[in-house]
């Protein structure tokens, strides 16, 4: 079943690429998305029948064949199948079938392409591709799988971003991404070589049960000593900055908005964007051990958060707007990553997924309807126009935002796994930088998600009227994608939160961690099943959390819904204790250290912890209600008033133009230097004088030598001879 998962998406993209002469175009596209179909259905009955218990270490692999065998280096193609690798499969393959079904509507007339041209297969292919590159990554059972998925990502990016290979804009993104990611990937590259320069060893097992003595051993790298823990894990982490667009490394992301709108949503929802974090949970039993790196992470991921929130305020184009978005929200991801809380960072990762994606095609319903215009200051008024598509991201952003009821399980998909990532963040670093930026974000997020809002479908008609008259609802092949993914946005939350977040004894065995003593743990417990056998008791243990909150006996604040089990987070790992040994590496689909204790603090904190995440998101809705509903004359004249301001966020920063001073202009003059001087003036110049002034010369001289006299020859032979005896005299007889 694994192996069909994996293989099903390059097999539709074989045959949907070079069969679709023999099968038609149409074929084409139903063989690819029919594939993907198949895995994602036999991705969601993995999903909830794997059990980690009934496997030593939480885990299994599934040996495909052998792969690499030089020296010491000896790996297999092997599928590693836990429960972080059972959550990326749903999440990678649902949302790539649904795109592959929406597409047929979304590109069956695209205005990029000339009447006849078959770009359909193609485009098919192209997707089927990127989500096998996709499914190799996650599945990997060592580095040197891993990073081929990794590239082959990258690849497929390229691809799809400069599909409309017509649009200069559309190739020189596409180029922008593949650039940018190489500089993150090259630290990925030097941190497998790390691995295993240490453990002698690429495969996950050997290195995870390396991790403590990493921890204590010192590396030599750029003429100083670093703990090897620390080093690994940084380096690691730049990868993950490149394919997650973090802050620096974040300047591709926009700009693959040049792609057609379901890549945008494949992209940015469920595949490339989300390697990164899940890079760092699969690594976390290395990040445990690197502090250092792991505080890095959380102030690189809360500054993402932040940064992207704002830029997103001022954006106006609808998919730039939601592309800003998706960097926020990796912000949040990383945040819970790096102060320990993986399950939390996953949670939000699994949730994003069914949101983000739903708005990007629901963006892209909307554009379809208005003939590809893009920005929303000529939209306005189109949920008469556009009611499906309006309820739509309507539910997405509810999601998004975080609307729910406080202090309880009780909301849309973004209330509970973004609050638990504020949550996290606040116990991680005692309320300090990164729950702020988060909270900061959450109010930015709200007021940017509503101003898109309230733009596209309320408010007076703008821009070209002819446009608008058109405008018309999409198809229905179009529509049944966005209310798939609207029902995961709104019960993914509370469904799965349990799992993900809840007690520490549910959540340890949902992940597999202390498998070896899951049944003992499990017999003592109430709810005892396995988790492959508890759908329902997921969703009603979640559901009735709500009614349960419990109150602190010093009053400073409930327990956002968690059961009495897990109110007394002091006794967690005493039980634990009492069950079995504690966790070692490697032990379950993630590590939480001995000392790790966020995620019970975070259960704990204060109130106004809490419920500020929904405090921030209402200030963000009635801001933008004020803003674009009630006074729509504000937003021009609070632009012209904060010039400089609306500027320096409109221009984002200025990034794009600091790197094309620091990078992009030195590169071209070097280039153009190497291309005049070197090659024009040195290579060419130098092949062309030996050509055309030495051998000439030489030639030249070399005839008037044969002047046809013997006594030349004769007089020439006798020098030689001279010469011959006159070295032999000096250098012959020297030993």
């Amino acid at each position: 079943m694994e192996t069909i998962i994996l293989f099903s998406p390059l097999v539709g993209a074989i045959i949907g690429g070079f069969g679709w002469r023999i099968i038609t175009e149409n074929g084409g596209q139903w063989v690819t998305t029919l594939l993907l179909g198949l895995a994602c259905l036999l991705s969601w009955v993995i999903f909830l029948t794997f059990d980690p218990s009934a496997h030593p270490g939480g885990s299994y692999t599934v040996e495909i064949m052998r792969w690499v065998s030089s020296g010491s280096l000896d790996t297999s193609w092997a599928i590693r199948m836990d429960r972080l690798t059972a959550i990326m499969l749903i999440v990678i393959t649902t949302v790539s079938a649904l795109v592959h079904l929406y597409s047929f509507g979304y590109m069956a007339h695209d205005d990029q392409f000339r009447e006849g041209e078959h770009y359909k297969a193609r485009f098919f292919a192209y997707l089927s591709f990127f989500t096998f590159a996709m499914l190799m990554l996650v599945t990997a059972d060592n580095l040197v799988q891993m990073f081929f998925g990794w590239e082959g990502v990258g690849l497929a990016s390229y691809l799809l971003i400069g599909f409309y290979y017509r649009k200069p804009s559309a190739n020189a993104a596409a180029i922008k991404a593949f650039v940018v990611n190489r500089v993150g990937d090259f630290g990925f590259a030097l941190g497998i070589f790390a691995l295993f320069f240490l453990t002698d060893s690429i495969n996950f097992d050997v290195i995870f049960a390396s991790a403590p003595e990493m921890a204590e051993t010192n590396l030599t790298f750029l003429w100083r000593e670093w703990n090897a823990a620390e080093l690994v894990a940084f380096l690691l982490f730049i990868g993950a900055m490149g394919k997650s667009a973090q802050l620096f490394l974040h300047t591709w992301l926009p700009d693959a908005m040049e792609g057609p709108t379901p890549v945008s949503a494949l992209i940015h929802a469920a595949t490339m964007v989300t390697a990164g974090v899940f890079l760092v949970c699969r690594m976390s039993p290395i990040m445990e051990f690197a502090p250092n790196a792991t505080a890095f992470i959380t102030f690189l991921g809360a500054s993402t958060a932040f940064f992207a929130a704002t830029v997103g305020l001022v954006q106006n184009d609808i998919k730039r707007v939601i592309a800003y978005s998706t960097c926020s929200q990796l912000g949040y991801m990383f945040v819970a990553a790096g102060v320990g809380v993986y399950s939390a960072a996953m949670f939000h990762l699994f949730t994003h997924a069914f949101f983000k994606a739903m708005l990007f095609l629901g963006a892209g319903s909307v554009i379809h309807g208005m003939h590809h215009e893009q920005d929303m200051r000529n939209y306005g008024g189109l949920r008469h126009k556009l009611p499906y598509t309006f309820w739509a991201m309507m539910i997405g952003t509810l999601a998004i935002t975080g609307v729910g009821i406080p202090l309880t399980h009780i909301g849309f998909a973004g209330f509970l796994s973004k609050d638990a990532i504020i949550e996290s963040a606040w116990a991680g670093t005692m309320g300090g930088y990164a729950f702020w930026m988060l909270v900061i974000a959450a109010l930015f997020t709200s007021f940017y998600s509503w101003r898109l809002i309230f733009l596209t479908f309320f408010g007076e008609a703008r821009g070209d009227r002819h446009t608008h008259e058109h405008a018309h609802e999409s198809p229905t092949v179009m529509l049944v994608p966005l209310g798939v993914l609207a029902v995961g946005a709104v019960l993914a939350g509370m469904v799965w939160y349990g799992p993900f977040f809840g007690e520490h004894e549910r959540v340890n065995r949902f992940f597999g961690i202390n498998a070896a003593h899951a049944e003992e743990v499990m017999a003592e417990d109430d709810h005892g099943a396995g988790v492959g056998e508890a759908v329902e008791e997921l969703a009603e243990g979640d559901l009735e959390g709500a009614d349960e909150a419990v109150t602190e006996p010093t009053g400073e604040g409930e327990d956002h819904g968690e059961t009495a089990a897990a109110s007394d987070s002091a006794e967690d790992h005493g039980e634990e204790a009492a069950h079995g040994p504690a966790q070692q590496p490697g032990d379950g689909a993630i590590f939480i250290g001995p000392d790790n204790h966020v995620m019970d603090d975070a259960h704990h904190a204060p109130t106004w912890v809490k419920v500020s995440p929904f405090v921030a998101m209402l200030i963000g809705f009635l801001v933008a209600f004020q803003m674009y509903i009630r006074r729509p004359d504000l937003p021009a004249k609070l632009a012209e008033n904060q010039r400089p301001l609306y500027l320096f966020l409109l221009n984002k920063w200025y990034f794009d133009e600091i790197y094309d001073f620091l990078f992009v202009r030195p590169a071209t003059r070097v280039g153009a230097f190497l291309w005049k001087r070197g090659d024009g003036g040195v290579i060419d110049g130098g092949i062309n004088g030996l050509a055309m002034g030495v051998v000439p010369f030489v030639t030249r001289a070399l005839n008037r030598a044969q002047s046809g006299y013997i006594f030349t020859y004769a007089f020439a032979m006798v020098i030689g001879i001279a010469i011959l005896i006159t070295w032999m005299t000096l250098f012959g007889g020297v030993e």
